[in-house]
């Protein structure tokens, strides 16, 4: 069985920067503090739409925010 790759990601590092809450980041891409939270800690996986949100407000680019993890593979 074959997992889905997770990103990783630099989410809370530029949050911190500017000494943004989870929420406040929530309320400016319009989701759930939540999200923030399950994106931070590689949960979830965002939209597109909602990666180029994130990064606008940080100004920065998606690569720069996000990185592609190794697939985990399982023995069939």
């Amino acid at each position: 069985m074959r997992r889905d790759p997770r990103l990783s990601n630099s989410i809370r590092t530029y949050r911190k920067a500017i000494d943004m809450s989870q929420k406040d980041l929530a309320d400016a891409v319009g989701v759930r503090r939540e999200t923030i939270s399950h994106l931070e800690q590689g949960k979830y996986n965002p939209s597109l739409l909602l990666a180029m949100k994130i990064a606008e407000i940080f100004k920065v680019t998606v690569d720069d925010l996000f990185t592609q993890k190794e697939a985990s593979h399982e023995p069939n």
